[in-house]
């Protein structure tokens, strides 16, 4: 046990006969977090209050369905969940792959801005920059857990647990601490794509850069994350999934986003928020003020416009 990180907390607290997680604590600070992070984005940006609140909580809700699912998929014994299939909602057994999150919000972000009239590139923005800082704080309860982690070490922040209720293959025995990896990776992302966001560049930038740059980081993190067994060329499942995105998924958006601008751009001329409320006033030197009588034609050829035509 010398020199490494002991980590005694039990998974599990129990309040009188309540068993607390504390998996399930990390997530629900870490969605107040994300709340609180970015609907100021969005309503800065002219989303209405209540179309926001709506995005975020249908997005929690779908996202965290995803995650649970394509981790279901993923797993050798799917037969068993198709069995029983309460367990394929059986969070609370452990279990969630992100990029299920990922590839679910992006079909939920689609449609909501589809219905919503708003633009798709501005709600995938707020949807990477709600996957930043809220995961770095989800992945407490990983560490606490110890269900991701690397192969025995005895490098000096290598961790060891001391409770027989966390995933760690064994008691006392140093590891590598990928969860802690998992971490440092997703506070370094929300550097980056709050820094892309404060440039003013246009809508789907962030997205496009988080795109590449969580999948780099995943297809890197992965091979020192022993608790998920290769699945194809020495290869786990999220480095397959790390290398379609990179490789398939940002190439085609960032070539629709090119050629077609405006495709999943903002239908309508104003959401809610950019609309001024009546009699409001009108800024100086505005578009909107009387347009000034046209010069008189001196072709005689001409006759005057009719009011039908003008």
């Amino acid at each position: 046990m010398l020199g490494v990180i002991t980590i005694p907390i039990d998974p599990v607290l129990q309040v009188g006969p309540f068993p607390i997680h504390w998996y399930g604590v990390g997530y629900a600070v870490a969605f107040l977090v994300g709340i609180r992070l970015v609907t100021p984005y969005l309503l800065k940006r002219g989303v209405a209050e209540k179309d926001a609140s709506s995005l975020i909580w249908w997005s929690i809700a779908i996202g965290l369905l995803g995650a649970r699912l394509y981790f279901v998929v993923q797993q050798p014994n799917l037969g068993d969940y198709l069995r029983n299939p309460i367990r394929i909602i059986a969070a609370w057994e452990g279990g969630m792959a992100f990029f299920g999150t990922i590839i679910a919000l992006f079909f939920t972000l689609l449609a909501f801005a589809y219905i919503k009239k708003l633009s798709f590139w501005l709600l995938i923005d707020a949807g990477v920059l709600f996957a930043t800082l809220p995961q770095a704080i989800g992945r407490v309860g990983n560490i606490i857990n110890g269900d991701i982690l690397g192969p025995p070490s005895d490098l000096p922040w290598a961790v060891a647990y001391t409770s027989p209720h966390t995933f760690a293959p064994a008691i006392g025995v140093g590891y590598q601490p990928a969860g802690a990896y998992e971490l440092l990776v997703s506070l370094g992302l929300f550097f980056l794509i709050s820094w892309v966001l404060r440039q003013g560049w246009q809508d789907g930038t962030a997205a496009l850069v988080y795109g590449v740059a969580y999948p780099l980081s995943q297809l890197a993190l992965f091979f020192v994350r022993a608790t998920e067994p290769p699945v194809l060329l020495g290869l786990k499942q999220a480095q397959l999934t790390s290398l379609v995105f990179i490789f398939l998924v940002v190439p085609t958006v960032y070539l629709v986003r090119r050629r077609w601008p405006g495709i999943f751009a903002r239908t309508d001329t104003a959401t809610a928020g950019d609309q001024p409320g009546p009699g409001a006033a009108r800024e100086p030197g505005s578009d909107d003020r009387e347009p000034e009588p046209a010069a008189p034609s001196r072709s005689r050829s001409r006759r005057p416009l009719a009011k039908e035509e003008a």
